[in-house]
C-alpha cells in the first residue's frame, strides 16, 4: 500500500503545482557562468535563458514540495499510523 506521503507529493493535487506566473514579463539579468560551460552550451545551441528557467523552476518546485511535506509530517504520519492499525475504510469492500 502506497503511503499518504509518497501519493500527494507527486500528484495533480500537489500544492507544488503552479510555481509563478508564466506570463510575466522577462527581465534582462547578469550572470557569472564558467567560460568554457557557456563555449559548450553555446556551440550545442542550448538556449541559456530557458535552460535557467527550466531548471530554477525543477529546484523551486522540490524545495516547495519538501517544505510541504515536512510542514505536513504529522499530519501524513498520523494517517499512515492510522491505516496500517486499522486499515481504510473500503478495505472490506474492494473486490481487486
Amino acid at each position: 500500500m502506497r503511503s499518504l506521503d509518497s501519493t500527494l507529493a507527486g500528484s495533480s493535487s500537489d500544492p507544488t503545482r503552479q510555481l509563478y506566473d508564466r506570463s510575466a514579463v522577462r527581465k534582462a539579468t547578469n550572470l557569472s557562468v564558467n567560460t568554457d560551460l557557456l563555449r559548450i552550451a553555446r556551440a550545442a545551441g542550448i538556449n541559456l535563458s530557458q535552460t535557467l528557467e527550466t531548471a530554477l523552476e525543477s529546484r523551486l518546485a522540490d524545495q516547495r514540495r519538501a517544505t510541504w511535506l515536512s510542514e505536513n509530517e504529522d499530519a501524513i504520519n498520523a494517517y499512515n499510523d492510522h491505516v496500517a492499525a486499522d486499515g481504510v475504510f473500503s478495505d472490506d469492500r474492494r473486490t481487486f
